[in-house]
């Protein structure tokens, strides 16, 4: 049974802002899954998994520490099979996913890309923006003040001091969208893809989903959807997934954010199923 074992690394709460309970239950939930099907599951936290000596040849993670996905890109060249890949975990570093996304024709906000003291008043009137949104370049949000709303350049000089100060170099400025917000998840791979309004089921991370408000149902194709949010997983090299997307009053569909295994909290009896089954796939077991 020794070469069927799995090895499970758990996300570090640091990593998962007003989502902890959450992640644990649908990693848990995936590690019981795959003990049911027969899979003996060793589990580490992200600490052990940087201590360990002997490399683990099947992984199915969470992990997020930077280390970390280091040390698991030099083990997956080595030949571990890993889901999500660490290589794929690391193209959601916002700065790095926005040029894949943009670069591969994904629908996403026109959007760029500053260093926290550059003088941005004149490029974003140059660019005409008005309200835009300010992430921080080098990692996933863990913050609140990671993600900010400005509702003029002005603002946006202001905030950019404050990521400064944090000594956050490179921030990401996204154009603002009107639209419905709508949150996804998907596991690539398979039958699996579930969206919902965020806003009426009262499912917020850090609250900024007040500044789209209340969906109005805009009509959009469902299936265009999941096209999109494909092709984006595709192109991060991404498996298990999830993210956010406007849906214009005309009906288009632009990603805003797209992670690595978030939560699935709404759907989480029905995505583990699917999750497990392509850990187990793309693992060979």
């Amino acid at each position: 049974m020794t070469n069927k074992v799995i090895t499970g690394i758990r996300r570090a709460s640091v990593f998962s802002p007003n989502h902890i309970g959450n992640d644990a239950a649908i990693f848990t939930g995936t590690a019981d899954y795959l003990r049911e099907k027969g899979y003996p599951v060793t589990i580490q936290t992200e600490q052990n998994f940087l201590n360990a000596r002997k490399n683990p040849m099947r992984v199915f993670t969470m992990l997020r520490n930077r280390n970390a996905i280091n040390r698991l890109q030099q083990w997956e060249a080595e030949g571990c099979k890993a889901v999500n890949s660490a290589f794929g975990i690391a193209n959601c570093e916002r700065e790095r996913m926005t040029k894949l996304l943009i670069e591969n024709g994904v629908p996403y906000p026109n959007s760029i890309i500053v260093n926290t003291h550059d003088d941005v008043i004149p490029l974003l009137e140059q660019h005409k923006y008005a309200s835009c949104w300010l992430k921080r370049g080098d990692f996933h949000a863990i913050h609140r003040e990671d993600v900010t709303y400005a509702r003029h350049p002005e603002e946006v000089q202001e905030m950019l001091a404050e990521y400064a100060l944090r000594d956050i170099k490179r921030v990401v400025i996204n154009e603002h969208l009107e639209g419905d917000l709508i949150k996804f998840y998907g596991v690539a791979g398979s039958s699996f893809f579930y969206w919902f309004y965020p806003y009426e089921n009262h499912h917020s991370k850090f609250g900024h989903e007040s500044i789209n408000g209340k969906a109005q149902g805009i009509s959009f194709r469902e299936d265009e959807l999941r096209d999109i949010c494909l092709r984006a997983s595709r192109v991060l090299r991404l498996t298990i997934y999830g993210g956010d997307c406007i849906i214009s009053p005309d009906g288009s569909i632009h990603i805003i954010d797209f992670n690595d295994w978030p939560s699935f909290a709404p759907c989480r009896k029905k995505a583990i199923p699917a999750i497990g089954d392509i850990i187990l796939k793309m693992t060979g077991q």
